[in-house]
């Protein structure tokens, strides 16, 4: 029997629930009062009022993540993440990772993929033969100030559309050469601004993070190996069967 995921992917504005096998995908209220407890206890309300049964849960915070921990209390939300308890919480097993680490994993398709999220700040993910590695780019030391300060939002805002795009393609050029990647996705909301991307490069979508929270139970193939539960594995670190391009 598959086993039924309950994924939840946290924003600045919305909570996005999914169970595996439903063709719905519920949306809660998010803002600055959501604590962690404030979300579950609205994601059970819903949940129950669909009769929906669940075995394991994954969660995208919007926050750095170390060893299934959120360690760093996400900008745009309430209070309480950090170190909070979910598998305690929801009496099931739980995988809590970075939001753009779960859009990586759900992006991927093969070799070594660079993800970056281009929203109000920036997310990163490595995803390389299928481990998925979460990173924080954002506060890597560019120019004078951080990645974060040259193509956030803020940048966006201040520097225009056109100035802005080519500051994001000396950035991608750069990190993707550091890394020797073989593709390059770039999601968050911002990414609809940007065009005609060269090769190697791909714009994402906010609705594979639903396909990483699912990834990162998949069972273990013949040359994948199983995802580890967060709280126990190498610290930022999970493995997951990669799906085909399309799945």
């Amino acid at each position: 029997m598959e086993k039924r995921i309950l994924v939840l992917d946290v924003g600045g504005t919305h909570v996005k629930v999914h169970l595996t096998g439903q063709d719905e995908t519920l949306k809660l209220p998010s803002g600055p009062a959501l604590t962690p407890r404030r979300m579950l206890t609205a994601v059970r309300r819903a949940v129950g009022t669909r009769g929906w049964q669940f075995d394991a849960v994954s969660i995208g915070v919007p926050a750095p993540v170390v060893r299934g921990e959120v360690v760093r209390e996400p900008a745009n939300l309430g209070r309480g993440w950090i170190g909070f308890d979910f598998a305690h919480a929801l009496g099931k097993p739980v995988q809590v990772v970075n939001d753009a680490a779960m859009q990586a994993l759900g992006s991927y398709r093969r070799g070594t993929m660079l993800f970056l999220g281009l929203g109000t700040g920036l997310g990163s993910a490595l995803v390389v033969d299928g481990i998925l590695v979460p990173m924080e780019l954002a506060r890597l030391p560019y120019r004078k100030g951080e990645l974060e300060d040259h193509v956030g939002e803020r940048a966006l805002l201040r520097i225009g559309k056109r100035r802005w795009r080519r500051r994001v393609a000396d950035v991608v050029q750069a990190i993707a050469a550091a890394f020797v990647v073989d593709e390059v996705v770039l999601g968050g909301g911002n990414s609809r601004h940007l065009h005609d991307l060269p090769k190697g490069e791909r714009l994402g979508s906010n609705v594979l993070a639903i396909a990483g929270g699912e990834r990162l139970w998949q069972e273990p193939s013949s040359d994948r190996p199983r995802a580890r539960p967060a709280s126990r594995g190498r610290p930022g670190v999970h493995r997951a069967r990669v799906l085909s391009k399309d799945g």
